[in-house]
């Protein structure tokens, strides 16, 4: 048989993923924690050590590290044998080297998950009475303290306060409200912080250097944004994505980690059709919306993490209107398409937005047909949007003019002619979809009715009344506004009204009297669409023969507003 050209490498040993080869083995490859480190700095060399520790974060921060590097700090004596406690343990004394392989017989970890009982911690309260055998100290790390029984906890009380000057405790958990307060008490504390996404790009572009692995800036962002502050999290993240570069190159090495690759890998939808996701349901396309989530779902981007998308797209529109956003994984095109949505949309209709994805976040993560419940939330959040709110709402139907619902979501419209027509619209191009656009009418659309609530906001109350009792308008323009005199209306009205619109609106306006009737006030008209609606009721079959059985009956008005028979 014909032997290959050139014999494969032998390979040196078993792989060691990222996480375990990575780990911390000095106090300065511990990244985040420099308050902890330097407490504990200054506790060795002014002697001042606690006898028991409590190390407390989410998970992969590096809790089990530090406890190690605590036991290596105190049991280290140095290249010569003849050093002391340290915040720089050498790495090399034989006491480091053991800590470091898990050999040494005087630092003993424990695993609370698996040792819960009573029965577990007498052992180690029958062991502490005994000196080290080789080392300063005798060190027992316990990991996820906070699985221990009540009764195990009860147990350790008394040896956790007066332990023997040869004995530390070390917990580590992620729960440190399971922690009994009477244990915590008797421990000094460190909450170690979650780990930015600054400093996990750092981190892991420096193991990339040195694996030899080749990857795009946004591809270390994605991924350390992935991580959510755990470096453990973010380390099998980006075992993974070297894995998947690999197999993308055809060899054992060099890939190219690739932004793309890493979203596809990870689930994440598409920054570019999730933008153009938002963009239809922005402009009301509830046709282009579901094209488009389906194309998506063909794909295989799954229906949740197109919401997640649209909630992050969201979020990060909203945080660029207060200038606080700033993702280093985002193209300049999407930086500039969000500062324009930014400049277009109001905090409140972006709030609406964020309110109805997150509900339906948790629908469509809940659903057993995701997909479906997906294509039924964009149509909600088209239609719903489109509402008013409640104070428009009510300005409608002060006004008589409340329209009625469409039958279909708002069409984008295919020239300029739509926009023309409502100068809303022309004025602010986002405002295709009501709801999500100008919370609030501007100048140029303020009716009689918005302007009486208008002054109601502003607590002129007076000038509000006046305005829906006695004004009868002749002309009303942007900065304009011409009424009819009457006797309840004195000189005075045109220049307090004037005003008044002036601090509400930011605009100078002209108001005055003009000859001629004017049309009705708004509290005439409401009197007359009051006295329509009896007359309607009153020709109601079951209206006419309650009034015929009780001819002294008579139709009053409620505090709602609807009209009920009285005798």
């Amino acid at each position: 048989m014909d032997l290959p050209a050139t014999a494969p490498p032998a390979s040196s040993g078993p792989y060691r993923v990222l996480a375990r080869k990575y780990r911390p083995q000095t106090f300065t490859e511990l990244i985040g924690q420099d308050a902890m480190v330097k407490t504990l700095g200054n506790a060795i060399a002014r002697d001042r050590l606690a006898h028991a520790f409590l190390m407390t974060g989410v998970r992969g921060v590096g809790k089990t590290s530090t406890a190690r590097l605590i036991a290596k700090a105190l049991n280290c004596i140095g290249p010569d044998g003849q050093g002391g406690p340290t915040i720089d343990p050498c790495g090399i004394c034989e006491p480091c080297r053991a800590i470091t392989e898990g050999r040494h017989i005087d630092v003993i970890e424990m695993d609370a998950a698996s040792n819960t009982g009573v029965d577990d911690v007498r052992e180690i309260i029958e062991a502490v009475r005994y000196a080290a055998v080789s080392a300063r100290y005798k060190i027992y790390i316990i990991d996820e303290v906070h699985m221990l029984s009540r009764n195990a906890f009860n147990a350790l009380l008394k040896t956790l306060e007066e332990p023997p000057p040869h004995v530390k405790f070390l917990f580590a958990t992620t729960e440190v409200n399971k922690v009994p307060v009477t244990v915590l008490s008797r421990c000094q504390r460190f909450d170690l912080r979650r780990i930015t996404p600054d400093m996990l790009f750092a981190h892991f572009s420096s193991i990339l250097q040195k694996e030899g692995v080749e990857a795009e800036a946004p591809a270390i962002w994605l991924i350390a944004n992935a991580a959510e502050g755990s470096v453990r999290d973010g380390l099998s993240i980006l075992d993974q994505a070297i894995a998947h570069a690999d197999l993308e190159a055809g060899g054992a090495g060099g890939g190219m980690i690739g932004a793309d690759q890493v979203r596809t890998m990870l689930g994440l939808s598409d920054r570019s059709a999730i933008a153009q996701l938002m963009a239809t349901i922005l402009e009301g396309d509830s046709g282009g919306a579901i094209d488009l989530a389906r194309a998506q779902y063909a794909l295989g981007i799954e229906p949740v993490a197109m919401v997640r998308g649209l909630m992050d797209l969201t979020h990060a529109v909203t945080l660029a209107k207060v200038a606080r956003h700033d993702d280093p994984a985002l193209a300049a095109s999407d930086r500039e398409r969000i500062g324009d949505w930014a400049q277009k949309l109001g905090f409140a209709p972006l709030n609406r937005l964020w309110q109805l994805l997150l509900k339906g976040h948790d629908e469509v993560l809940r659903a057993n047909n995701p997909v479906e419940h997906l294509e039924m939330l964009l149509l909600r959040v088209i239609y719903a949007a489109s509402l008013p709110d409640p104070g428009e709402l009510a300005r409608l139907l002060e006004s008589g003019g409340v329209p009625t619902m469409p039958l279909a979501a708002p069409a984008v419209a295919a020239g300029q002619e739509s926009m023309a027509a409502d100068p809303v619209a022309s004025a602010n191009p986002a405002s295709a979809n009501p709801a999500l656009a100008n919370p609030a009418p501007p100048v140029s659309a303020l009716t009689i009715a918005q302007i009486q609530q208008l002054l109601e906001n502003t607590g002129n109350h007076q000038l509000a009344r006046q305005v829906y009792d006695d004004v009868k308008l002749l002309e009303l323009e942007p900065g304009l506004l011409v009424y009819a005199a009457v006797p309840a209306l004195d000189a005075g009205f045109g220049r307090a009204l004037g005003d008044a619109l002036l601090n509400a609106t930011g605009s100078r306006w002209q108001v005055r009297a003009g000859e001629g009737e004017g049309r009705p006030s708004l509290g005439q008209m409401r009197a007359a669409k009051l006295a329509d609606n009896e007359a309607r009721i009153r020709e109601l079959p079951v209206v006419k023969a309650a009034l015929a059985a009780f001819p002294d009956a008579r139709l009053v008005e409620d505090d709602n507003n609807q009209h009920r028979s009285q005798s």
